[in-house]
């Protein structure tokens, strides 16, 4: 009820009137009135009508609930009356309000309820004060909805809401309506999308307010982070909708029939979403703009999990070949002209990143076939965007290798239709078509001069007629004033196939192309000699262009040769096509030919270039020179700008010379000139500076390296090998190791694996340099050629080509050559680094090499080389690269013998060998800085998931094989234990800290691994015959001599805790018994590691509803008695404390240390204000458990002390205190807590197993803490009590002198403990307790002193002073010998 409505229930709240108070009213009622047998009833019905009268609905409707009802008052107003409200509505409060004003007002109750929760939804989007445009709900807004929509959904299982009316009342409150409530209203099922669509009037006004909508949500979910789930859902449920809506199966495009309002409003809305997201981009984008960020966002949805749950249907794909036809038409305005002088501004790697990425989502889905027969039809039909249409082919060819058949095809058939009917439109679109593909690079699609070649070098298309003919020629003539240079000499030096009588034509255009170059200033005479004219970059720019990263193997995107190349001679083989690129022009000079010794020959020099001019010319054409700053980690940074000049000038020398070496003759042939030259370079004082430009080039241009620099690093590093010796270590520098490396090691360092920019790089250098050497010392021993490559490089050169040609992971079918690998450049179209490779592969020489020990592969390196692979941008799917790991482990690494790298057949080998790997990496990882968090992803990758799969899979097939069956023989630990064993010997025992903090990095590993591998690892198998205990020593061992240290509160983590257990119901449903061999394992478990059973009654709140779960898939009966057990202590904590009964303790469930560890927990829970009255509690517990309890509470009160940050230490030390005096006035002897050992079954055995080392030598701070709770007659009462006081004294002196007790000083001096002091001052407070101490103990508690004072150094001057006083005359004078206060060691410091 509503305020107004309250005060206008009165009559006389008028203005005109004074209002009395509510004590006038009710002045002379104060005695209650006897009500007779129908009063109550006739105050209840009175009551509601007058609630009922004055009810405002709208009000009613937005009621949002308090956290203490579990659900909205008004469904319970709704339900009133009991299970008879379905029947009995009209006594509901709601529903006879409805009622009455829908009767009042003449309309029916349904039409009435739509229009008040429509009335409520608008004034809850209503609410926000933000300002436009605004699609998302604020919290607050959130909050109040779920109480309408509960509401609707009532009202709608009641018969009184009406869907169409409703939807009517949305729509017209559209302008206030928020996209977030219409997704609520569509996912909460009040009314669906569809039902709203259907239902407007306007489906042109729909799809403008949906699309708009959708627009802003893209803006608003990159931008606000706190909603950025919603906005996700919301995204990705809309989408799916239109999309299945939109493009329904029985729908034909091309039908006359008009479609339902809903499929229109649908494909409209998608339509309008990527129009718009395309306007953006031609407009141009500001990086982190918000249209950038819309657009980005529109573009994610086309991703595979969007549509993982329709994928099933066609509508995806039909939406996908609309999507492209869009694109592809979208605002046709460029013409032909346009297309031919900017089609190189639409290759992959200029193409906006957005656009790029939305081609790759569509490839996807849609097959090459498919895709080639949308871009063929689209070119048909309709107009089209020629910038989308080439963009759209460069992608196509770059990132589906299988297209590129296809689009010849297409190419083919476009020529074929042009020529018979002198179709150019068919001409221009294989021609454009051709030259993008063609500029993506060889490995993507065959250079433009080998297409024009193979097409009108014969008369296959023109040579039919004279017509067909001179349309060829009018054509070509007419692309002349939009050519580029290289297409005008790929015409030239390729001309079309002309008869004798027909010669004129092909003059014409040579003299007009001719004419065109002159125009441009680009010289014909040399043409043909040196150049690269297939290349897609414009002659007047000579730097290389970056090889572009593609989709497909093999895909480095090197340069070519021309044809007119004229080093042609005979010779060995270099591997096939791997060639060096086109030296510039000057090296064409014979003056630049090797001589017959082997020499190169000097330079040409023109007599009419000044020498410096010669020179600053030859830098700017140099390969080496980049835009890039200076960079160097290896040696000295270059001094001056002259010294950089040298290097560069230095680098392009001995390329080109290596090069034009290489023409005449094969590299063992060649003489030691380049030996010499790096002798020589060494010798003045140049090595910093060449080094230092060598990490430049290959760790920061890598990518823009053609093959010529690629072939010249590779043969210069080899040559720097080859004189190691006499050359000094080298620092690369980060990311690289700290030491210094040999400068073959140096290279392997300049050459990681982990990217595909880094792969493309990477092969080639292998490729290049392996070859080489190989071939240049062929006539000598294998260890000269050991000595020149990295074993590093070698292994590289293996792992890349295993995982990017699956035709190379077969055994080569012979040696190819054997005798000797070949140097000769064969001047072929393209550059194929995948064919180079592929033949050093499968050379002889090549294998022959590989024998020699350290120069394979082995498994070990294959795994740590695989995983510094980025899955996120493989060039291997997930389904390519699991089956090369299965390859690579299964059927090359597994059954090879161990001395070829392989694991001999042994899959526990296998697994060890994995593991201990991926445990390296992680650490590696951790120690770079690279590991942020605890899950399996290092460094940020997410490639360890997919090794660490492979570690899963094998064990799991170790578990299933032969190795663990049922069996009578006991079952052996798992290898996972022996080999975290070897690693942690492997470390030191000492107790500073950055041992412990690599012990406990290392622990973490060893956690993260066990916590991935089946939980029965932790548990072993059981074993045939009677029900006995499953083989856990391994596990329990971890646990009691490393995990313990690392517990905290008393417990193991939770993640630790419930593995075990998920693999102890595991293994145990196994067993002809389960239970009886759950609870043999358990018993043993309280017997050998009873920290597990402790963490599992900490976490038993958590672990109990799992337990049962597990438990009742295996057995029908209860929990194991043991089990059930840790349930009963728990249940018993509570009802000593009062929590669950009386004040009497039932009695002790199971064993006392179990007990009383429930017992710690249910205190350290209790709140400050209920502590004290839980402690009057405990003195009706036994002995024994009082023991107990107070050992645990000392490990929280030293917890307390140690832990950064931690509550409720005053606490603590007042439940010590509590338990202590309850302990001292029964007379139990609570010394032994003090006095712990590992022999016999006493208390040590299990207390010792209870809680970690550190807070077990923090003891003497805790007795010392407990100062003012000692009764006075003590030392009276327990002999040992001197004893022990003495002995904890020592050990706090002696915790304080060797650092450990500086986590209780630090946290003292920060305040954290607030009145307990520092060490210093407990200290001080123990000497004086034991000085006023001494005097008073008897005789007979200074016997077992004697042992104490014998230790050297054992006490300061003044204790030990007392103590000798109080000794009998006839003591050793030993020691009575002048006391040390620091001890022998640390004397006259």
């Amino acid at each position: 009820m509503s305020a107004s409505g309250a005060r206008g229930a009165f009559p006389g709240s008028g203005s005109g009137r004074c209002k009395r108070a509510w004590t006038e009213l009710l002045a002379g009622r104060v005695k209650r009135q006897k009500l007779g047998p129908d009063g109550e009833q006739k105050v209840r019905e009175s009551a509601v009508r007058l609630l009922r009268s004055h009810l405002n609905l709208s009000d009613l409707f937005l009621e949002v609930e308090g956290p203490q009802f579990e659900e909205p008052r008004l469904r319970r107003w709704i339900d009133w009356g009991g299970p008879e409200a379905d029947t009995h509505l009209s006594s509901s409060l709601v529903g006879s309000a409805l009622r009455d004003q829908a009767s009042r007002l003449g309309v029916p109750v349904a039409v009435l309820s739509s229009q008040v929760v429509a009335s409520a939804l608008a004034r809850i989007c209503a609410s926000d004060a933000r300002p436009s445009p605004r699609v998302l709900l604020t919290p607050e807004q959130r909050k109040k909805l779920p109480s309408v929509l509960g509401t609707a959904r009532d009202l709608t299982a009641h018969g009184m809401f009406s869907r169409r009316c409703f939807c009517g009342e949305v729509w017209k409150v559209q302008n206030s309506l928020l996209l977030e409530a219409v997704w609520h209203l569509h996912v909460q099922n009040i009314v669906s999308l569809q039902e709203l669509l259907e239902s407007h009037a306007d489906v042109q006004a729909a799809g403008t307010w949906l699309s708009g909508s959708l627009y802003h949500l893209c803006e608003q979910m990159e931008a606000s982070s706190p909603h950025t789930d919603v906005a996700r859902a919301m995204l990705t449920d809309f989408v799916q909708m239109f999309v299945l809506r939109g493009f329904p199966k029985n729908v034909d495009p091309r039908s006359t029939v008009e479609p339902e309002p809903v499929t229109q409003i649908a494909a409209d809305v998608l339509q309008r979403m990527l129009a718009s997201a395309l306007e953006a981009l031609a407009a141009g984008l500001q990086e982190e703009s918000a249209a950038y960020k819309a657009v980005r966002c529109w573009f994610g949805t086309f991703s595979r999990h969007t549509y993982q749950s329709i994928i099933s249907t066609e509508s995806p794909k039909r939406f996908f070949c609309h999507t492209l036809t869009q694109i592809l038409t979208h605002k046709p305005v460029l013409k032909v002209s346009d297309a031919l002088q900017m089609q190189r501004e639409w290759c992959f790697a200029r193409t906006h990143p957005l656009l790029s990425g939305l081609y790759r989502k569509l490839f996807v889905v849609l097959s090459p076939e498919e895709l080639v027969a949308r871009l063929q039809e689209v070119l048909e039909t309709q107009e089209v965007n020629w910038q989308h249409v080439l963009s759209c082919v460069s992608a196509l060819v770059i990132c589906l290798p299988d297209a590129q058949p296809l689009v010849n095809g297409w190419v083919a058939r476009l020529l074929a239709r042009a020529f018979e009917s002198c179709d150019l439109d068919s001409m221009v679109s294989a021609f454009l078509v051709v030259r993008q593909a063609a500029q993506e690079g060889p490995a993507a699609f065959p250079p433009y001069a080998d297409w024009f070649q193979a097409s009108f070098g014969s008369a296959r298309y023109h040579g039919c007629s004279k017509k067909a003919l001179v349309f060829l020629f009018k054509f070509l003539s007419d692309l002349v004033p939009f050519e580029a240079p290289q297409y005008l000499k790929v015409h030239m030096l390729h001309p079309p196939l002309v008869p004798s009588k027909h010669r004129t034509l092909l003059s014409d255009y040579v003299a007009l192309a001719r004419t065109r170059l002159a125009d441009l200033k680009v010289s014909v005479e040399t043409m043909g000699l040196y150049e690269d004219v297939s290349a897609a970059g414009d002659m007047a720019e000579p730097a290389p262009q970056p090889s572009l990263p593609g989709c497909g193997e093999g895909r480095l995107g090197v340069s070519t040769h021309g044809e007119g190349s004229c080093c042609r001679h005979g010779g060995q083989r270099f591997p096939e096509t791997l060639l060096p690129v086109a030296l510039p022009p000057r090296a064409a000079h014979p003056e630049s030919a090797p001589d017959r010794r082997g020499r190169p020959g000097g330079s040409h020099r023109g007599p009419e270039e000044p020498q410096d001019r010669r020179r600053s010319r030859a830098v700017q054409r140099s390969p080496w020179t980049c835009s890039q700053r200076p960079w160097g980690s290896s040696g000295p940074r270059s001094r001056t700008p002259h010294s950089r000049m040298v290097v560069d000038l230095l680098l392009t020398a001995f390329s080109q010379n290596l090069l034009a070496a290489s023409c005449l003759a094969p590299p063992d042939r060649q003489g030691p000139w380049a030996a010499h030259l790096v002798r020589t370079l060494c010798g003045h004082g140049l090595l910093p500076a060449v080094l230092t430009r060598l990490c430049q080039l290959l760790r920061h241009q890598g990518p823009s390296l053609s093959a010529s620099h690629v072939l010249g690093l590779a043969a210069l590093a080899v040559h720097l090998g080859e004189a190691a010796s006499t050359l000094p270590a080298v620092c690369a520098g980060p990311p690289g190791p700290a030491r210094p490396l040999p400068v073959p090691e140096l290279f392997d360092c300049l050459l990681p694996c982990g990217t595909p920019e880094a792969w493309a790089l990477c092969l080639r250098f292998c490729t290049a340099a392996i070859s080489y050497s190989v071939c240049k010392f062929s006539s000598q021993s294998r260890g000269v050629l050991r000595r020149c490559l990295s074993p590093g490089l070698i292994k590289k050169f293996q792992f890349l080509v295993l995982r990017l040609f699956p035709e190379a992971r077969d055994a080569p079918a012979g040696a190819e050559d054997a005798a000797g690998p070949g140097w000769q450049p064969r001047f072929l179209p393209s550059v194929d680094w995948q064919r180079a490779a592929l033949c050093l592969w499968e050379q002889g020489a090549f294998r022959e090499l590989l024998e020699q020990d350290g120069l394979r592969l082995t498994y070990r390196d294959w795994l740590l080389l695989e995983l510094e692979i980025q899955p996120e941008v493989d060039a291997l799917s997930d389904t390519e690269r699991w089956a090369f790991q299965q390859w690579a482990i299964h059927e090359r690494f597994l059954p090879a013998p161990a001395s070829a790298g392989g694991c001999a057949g042994d899959l526990e080998a296998a697994c060890t060998v994995l593991a201990d790997v991926l445990m390296d990496f992680w650490q590696r990882s951790q120690s770079d800085g690279h590991l942020h968090n605890s899950h399996l992803a290092a460094g940020g990758y997410t490639g360890n998931r997919d090794i660490f799969s492979r570690l899963q899979e094998l064990a799991g097939d170790l578990q299933q094989g032969p190795e663990a069956p049922l069996g009578p023989s006991p079952p052996r630990g798992h290898f996972l234990f022996g080999l975290f064993r070897r690693r942690l010997q492997a470390l030191a025992r000492e107790q500073d800290v950055a041992t412990r903090l690599q012990r406990q990095q290392e622990l973490l590993m060893f956690r993260r691994v066990l916590l991935g591998l089946p939980p029965t690892v932790l548990v072993g198998s059981p074993q045939a015959g009677p029900p006995a205990a499953l083989n856990c020593e391994d596990f329990f061992h971890l646990v009691n001599t490393e995990l313990r240290d690392f517990s905290q509160d008393g417990a193991l983590s939770h993640d630790i805790t419930v593995h075990f257990f998920r693999g102890l119901l595991a293994a145990c449903s196994r067993s002809s018994d389960p239970s009886q061999a759950a609870d043999l394992t358990l018993t043993a478990c309280g017997a050998q590691c009873p920290l597990l059973l402790t963490s599992a009654l900490l976490w038993w709140p958590r672990l109990e509803p799992e337990l049962r779960r597990r438990w009742t898939r295996c057995s029908r009966g209860p929990l194991p008695s043991e089990l059930q057990r840790l349930q009963e202590a728990r249940h018993f904590a509570k009802s000593v404390l009062g929590v669950l009964g009386p004040l009497e303790a039932p009695p002790a469930p199971g064993p006392a240390w179990l007990c009383a560890a429930a017992l710690h927990l249910e205190l350290r829970q209790a709140g400050k204000a209920g502590l004290r009255s839980e402690l009057a509690r405990l003195p009706c517990l036994g002995d024994e458990l009082l023991l107990f309890l107070f050992f645990f509470s000392l490990m929280g009160l030293l917890a307390s002390h140690v832990t950064p940050h931690a509550a409720g230490s005053p606490e603590a030390l007042a439940v010590c205190a509590e338990i202590l005096g309850c302990l001292q006035r029964r007379g139990v002897s609570w010394l032994p807590l003090f006095q712990l050992t590992e022999a016999g079954a006493g208390l040590g055995h299990t207390l010792l197993r209870l809680a970690p080392d550190h807070l077990l030598r923090l003891l003497p701070v805790a007795f010392y803490s407990l100062l003012s709770s000692f009764e006075e007659d003590a030392p009276l009462q327990q002999e040992a009590f001197l004893h022990v006081a003495v002995d904890m004294y020592l050990q706090l002196v002696r915790l304080f002198v060797d650092g450990g007790t500086s986590a209780v000083s630090t946290r003292a001096h920060s305040g954290e403990l607030r009145g307990q002091g520092d060490p210093v001052s407990l200290i001080t407070k123990a000497r004086l307790f034991l000085l006023q101490l001494i005097p008073r103990c008897p005789a007979r508690s200074l016997a077992r002193v004697t042992e104490l004072l014998a230790a050297p150094g054992a006490c300061d001057p003044e204790v030990r002073a007392a103590l000798l006083r109080r000794q009998p005359a006839g003591l050793d004078p030993d020691l009575r010998q002048a006391p040390c206060l620091f001890g022998p060691d640390l004397h006259g410091v």
